[in-house]
């Protein structure tokens, strides 16, 4: 005979104060573990969408940022001449020059300066990225010392806002516009016209160059070309791809940190789990005899009692992941690990966090659970009556 759901139930609510604590140690820890997998997965998001794979992104061999690369204007020529490279309707290439530098901003109710990346970027440049949008002002003219920056940046930075002026580079540039990137790191980034930047950072050579191809399937043969061309000492990358890269170094920081946490606190709570079960063990022994004496088997009495602890799985997985749903309104900014600068992102759930959540509760529920339930299934009638 099987033992019937109603009796697992009735007797967690019998229980009511213990089953409560047990159940929100456990979500505590399903709230830290899905608060690192939320944070792990907006952060990739961000970087992810960041690119498009129908773009092509070139930087010097070597380099690992655009920040470290340097491509010569002759080099960029070249690659704007490339057959594989998108051509728009007036026939010009689809190629945007761009140069990258880092600035230092002061955020609002702080002292000391944090790093922001300011991107030069030529006026295909706009037309490459169609997520970035303008919400404020307009677009800088092409040849000026004008600015449009990230809504994070707008919202974050002091001085960030329509009409007012940053002075880096000995030079004072006048911010016109605040786009959105679409959730992207451009959000946390300030755009201004590249030969003016360069020329005021005295550079003479550009960072990265971006390219859309003409067909997705022609990267290969792109590849081939450029490693063909001596004068091309160039990496090139899908540009979803690069910032994927880019976002690796800080994704496994964080999982490293929250994983570590998640196991001390996981520790504590199928402890508290197991404690909780063999107690109620121990309180309902002449309940056990009893019910072998009815003809319940020992499988039976096992999956009962190891149910029970599932339950307190399930129960705290969900409260633990209903609190954390409401990270999701938070953003947050920190040092991006590869170019040192600013980067704002917020937390994201999925459905594959939610089903990893669950699965994670319903472990510790399990791993909490079985020994107490071995226990009670190994009672002998005699033993468990004369207890009584």
């Amino acid at each position: 005979m099987k033992i019937p759901f109603s009796y697992i139930f009735r007797n967690l609510w019998t229980r009511k104060l213990t089953t409560i604590l047990t159940a929100a140690g456990m979500g505590l820890v399903v709230f830290v573990f899905s608060a690192v997998l939320m944070l792990d997965a907006g952060l990739k998001k961000t970087m992810v969408g960041t690119g498009s794979l129908d773009n092509v992104l070139a930087i010097r061999t070597g380099s690992e940022t655009e920040i470290q690369s340097g491509i010569t204007r002759d080099q960029a020529g070249l690659l704007g001449a490339m057959p594989q490279v998108a051509r728009s309707k007036s026939g010009d290439p689809m190629v945007s020059k761009e140069s990258l530098v880092l600035i230092s901003l002061t955020k609002s109710g702080q002292e000391k300066g944090s790093n922001v990346v300011a991107r030069g970027v030529s006026p295909m440049g706009i037309t490459l990225r169609p997520q970035v949008k303008l919400i404020e002002g307009r677009m800088f003219r092409p040849g000026s010392s004008e600015l449009v920056v990230g809504r994070n940046i707008n919202r974050e930075f002091n001085g960030a806002e329509i009409g007012q002026s940053l002075r880096f580079a000995q030079r004072d540039w006048v911010i016109v516009g605040v786009f959105d990137g679409g959730g992207s790191a451009f959000d946390s980034e300030i755009w201004g016209d590249v030969e003016q930047l360069m020329q005021a950072f005295r550079r003479l050579n550009y960072s990265s160059v971006i390219m859309q191809l003409a067909q997705q399937d022609s990267f290969e043969s792109l590849l081939k070309e450029i490693a063909a061309e001596v004068r091309l000492t160039l990496d090139v990358k899908r540009e979803q791809i690069f910032y994927e890269d880019q976002s690796r170094a800080l994704s496994t920081f964080i999982s490293i940190l929250g994983n570590v946490l998640t196991v001390i606190f996981s520790i504590g709570a199928i402890i508290g789990a197991a404690i909780t079960m063999y107690s109620s063990v121990a309180m309902r022994t002449a309940e056990i005899g009893t019910l072998r004496a009815l003809g319940f088997r020992r499988p039976s009495i096992l999956v009962a009692f190891l149910g029970e602890s599932l339950l307190l799985g399930l129960v705290g997985g969900l409260a633990g992941l209903f609190f954390a749903s409401f990270l999701q309104a938070i953003t947050i900014s920190t040092l991006n690990f590869q170019s040192f600068s600013q980067l704002a992102f917020s937390f994201t759930l999925t459905p594959k966090i939610v089903v990893q959540t669950l699965v994670f509760s319903m472990f510790m529920g399990f791993v909490g659970g079985f020994l107490p339930a071995m226990r009670a299934a190994r009672m002998k009638i005699v033993d468990s009556l004369r207890a009584a």
